[in-house]
């Protein structure tokens, strides 16, 4: 059966086209065929339908068309022709007609809220477009760190803790630093050591303003530095002081801290006690340079000619004059040495003259000259120390030094 049905499907569509045409011409010329042969057509609709579905062939039998009615060719006896003789589906049973329920639209529409998203390639219209907000994107690249406020909780906390931005992220890589770390993970031990420390709560925004690298640094690592200057006898509060003084303190490793207390000590003389005291008032001297520092101890031996105890003694009052300006340093020491006639040991004694304006010098110098009062003589009448010279403010200098009104001095201020 298998071997046969297959060229027959093949060849269906031509049998079945010549079938329909013979069919009709002559269901046309006899009422009686059209009768008869009610149910042929639909058959032969059916077996068209159904001999080219492309699932599988159908089981087609040799069905005479004078099974269901007589043609007149028939009739007179001629042969029938090829045509008559159509393949056609076994009978099957005729599937009963399905009944579609009427369903209620509300019931399809329940479920119509649910909606799914719309795609990122739906057109929208220029009114939904406008309603659309989207944050502004961050640059890849930016010269400050206003840009990134608003989108990093780390630099907002920051600004409230009273962290100028616009002065971090002028020293190098600060602002990179920054924009790495996370507030609650990184910043906040850091902030709960150097209260621990005796930063108080009002300096820490100045604080990390000068120094934000501390944010980058290893707790452990602080701990250390801070146990290391409590085992060189420095007191808490006197820790505290030097930290707010120099916020690049706790930066230095312990062998640099070491060296560096060392260097002072050797190089002024000093006793350990002195040299403590000397950092304390002056901490920044850990954490600067020491090359200007070597130049102005040998400026004041060589230059000025001061001794060695006298150096001491003038960097251990006046801490400052070790990283003061070369030039300044020159200038006054040759207008209060070859000018006014101040002697070294005089010079030693009173060393914050160096710390002075040079102009305010000059100004109070001339004005004493001018009223005949110039004595810097301690053993001669009439003695003018260094310090009442440039240490009292004008109203006190002018009634109790020069013996003179403000408005003497102002008048001759203008002379000159």
């Amino acid at each position: 059966m298998a071997l046969w049905a297959r060229p027959a499907s093949r060849c269906c569509c031509c049998w079945l086209k010549a079938a329909c045409a013979a069919e009709l011409q002559r269901l046309r010329s006899s009422s009686k065929a059209v009768q008869a042969c009610q149910g042929a057509a639909p058959l032969v609709l059916l077996a068209s339908r159904h001999s080219f579905l492309p699932w599988g062939l159908q089981t087609y039998r040799r069905v005479s068309v004078e099974n269901c009615s007589k043609p007149a060719s028939a009739e007179d006896g001629s042969s029938s022709s090829p045509e008559s003789n159509l393949l056609l589906p076994v009978k099957q049973e005729q599937a009963k007609p399905e009944t579609i329920p009427d369903l209620n639209t509300e019931i399809l529409c329940e479920d119509w809220d649910d909606v799914p998203p719309s795609s990122a390639l739906e057109e929208i219209s220029e009114e939904e477009a406008v309603q659309i907000l989207a944050d502004p994107l961050l640059p890849l690249q930016s010269s400050t760190l206003r840009d990134y406020v608003d989108h990093s909780e780390t630099l907002t906390k920051l600004v409230q803790l009273g962290v100028d931005l616009s002065q971090v992220e002028k020293r190098q890589k600060a602002g990179q630093l920054l924009l790495t770390l996370d507030f609650e993970k990184d910043i906040k031990k850091i902030l709960l050591f150097l209260k621990d420390v005796g930063v108080e709560d009002s300096q820490l925004g100045l604080f990390l303003t000068k120094n934000p690298y501390i944010l980058g640094e290893d707790l452990e690592a602080l701990e250390t530095r801070v146990a290391y200057l409590k085992s060189k006898k420095f007191g808490n509060a006197e820790i505290a002081q030097m930290v707010s003084r120099a916020p690049y303190l706790l930066l230095f490793s312990v062998e640099r801290l070491d060296n560096r207390l060392g260097f002072f000590k050797n190089e002024l003389g000093l006793s350990v006690k002195k040299t403590k005291d000397l950092v304390i008032r002056l901490p920044r001297l850990l954490t600067g340079k020491l090359e200007p520092v070597k130049e102005n101890l040998q400026v004041c031996q060589i230059e000025f000619g001061f001794q060695r105890n006298e150096i001491q003694q003038i960097a251990y009052k006046t801490p400052k004059i070790l990283t003061a300006s070369r030039k300044r340093l020159r200038q006054t020491f040759d207008y209060l040495h070859n000018i006014m006639g101040i002697p070294h040991h005089m010079l030693t004694r009173f060393p914050q003259v160096f710390n002075s304006k040079l102009l305010r010098i000059k100004e109070r110098h001339m004005f004493l000259i001018f009223l005949g009062r110039a004595q810097y003589d301690p053993a001669k009448p009439s003695y003018i120390s260094l310090d009442q010279l440039v240490s009292l403010p004008d109203e006190v200098f002018c009634t109790e030094i020069a013996k003179a009104s403000i408005q003497d001095f102002e008048k001759f201020l203008k002379t000159i």
